[in-house]
């Protein structure tokens, strides 16, 4: 006698039972062997019926995770059919045909090769998926046929999500960094599951966080107003969910225009600087030209008395002759 239910389906023809019910007149378990073959004979009737066993399903980004997939039948399995189904997050109205189980051959979706597959078929409609991806997020359906019953496919869903940490966010500035302009500090990011949170704190020289406009589920800005001197510094924005953190930066450089008196002063220094270096200069002119008279006046004098020394024994000789 075949015998499957669940994973193992019952079924048995009905001219076994009852052959097995007459034959089994007389006897004394002749009541016990008469409810048999009634309940055998009503499995004949039963339609085909898919139990999912979960009814939603959470795994990390990367993991594997078996999709249950339960069906009862009173056929047997030789025509059996297992169609599985997704529905993305993403375009739900779009749902792709994830796997086929048809007359003992496997269809796999191309972009799925070699991540998908049964783990116990016919007996069992099992789905393993392999190495997740936030992609493979959305409502699973499992579709089960066995001719020759003629009952409506059994279908069951299942809603699977993927938990995926925060990608690195992109970090943008936009407009004026002159004194008294106004700067937009814009973050960005590309996925994360649950939703991250975005926030943007100034951190250099001193730690602030920053209120922020959340433009959408994953964009957040901050605008600052009359930015001065003391808006210079370094600005992060952070990506937070259960999985983790990711973060980016900006390095905000206010550019000052020197102000009227901070001029002036230095239009004062720079005039009397310039005076000390002229007076310097005019007192070593000065210095050298005294410095050249002296030597020329005393260069005159030795020549003069060289010239007395010299002409005086000629002056001598002259008077003894």
């Amino acid at each position: 006698m075949p015998r499957y239910f669940g994973h193992q389906l019952v079924h048995r023809g009905r001219e076994d039972c009852l052959s097995l019910c007459l034959s089994a007149m007389g006897s004394s378990a002749r009541w016990v062997l008469w409810t048999l073959c009634v309940c055998f004979t009503a499995l004949e009737n039963v339609a085909l019926r898919v139990t999912m066993r979960e009814s939603s399903l959470k795994v990390v980004q990367g993991d594997v995770v078996v999709l249950p997939c339960s069906f009862f039948t009173s056929s047997p399995l030789s025509r059996l059919n297992v169609i599985w189904t997704l529905a993305p997050f993403s375009s739900p109205e779009i749902p792709i045909q994830v796997i086929v189980y048809d007359h003992g051959q496997v269809i796999e979706d191309p972009s799925l090769i070699g991540r998908v597959g049964f783990t116990g078929i016919p007996w069992s409609a099992d789905l393993v998926l392999n190495d997740t991806r936030v992609s493979d997020a959305g409502i699973y359906r499992c579709m089960v046929n066995n001719p020759p019953e003629t009952a409506d496919p059994g279908i069951g869903e299942l809603e699977l999500s993927i938990l995926a940490p925060p990608s690195l966010p992109v970090c943008q500035w936009d407009g004026d960094i002159d004194m008294g302009g106004s700067v937009t500090l814009s973050c960005s990011v590309a996925e994360g599951v649950p939703t991250p949170e975005i926030r943007w704190d100034k951190v250099n020289p001193e730690e602030i966080t920053l209120p922020i406009n959340m433009e959408g589920d994953l964009s957040g800005s901050v605008q600052i107003v009359n930015v001065s001197s003391q808006t210079s510094g370094l600005y992060r924005c952070s990506a937070t969910n259960l999985l983790g953190t990711a973060n980016c930066y900006v390095n905000l450089s206010i550019y000052t225009t020197p102000d009227s008196s901070s001029g002036m002063l230095q239009g004062v220094l720079l005039t009397l600087s310039m005076s000390l270096v002229l007076l310097a200069l005019l007192v070593l002119v000065l210095w050298l030209h005294r410095t050249g008279q002296d030597g020329g006046w005393r260069e005159g004098k030795e020549e003069e008395c060289y010239n007395e020394i010299r002409y005086t024994p000629s002056l001598m000789k002259r008077s003894f002759v």
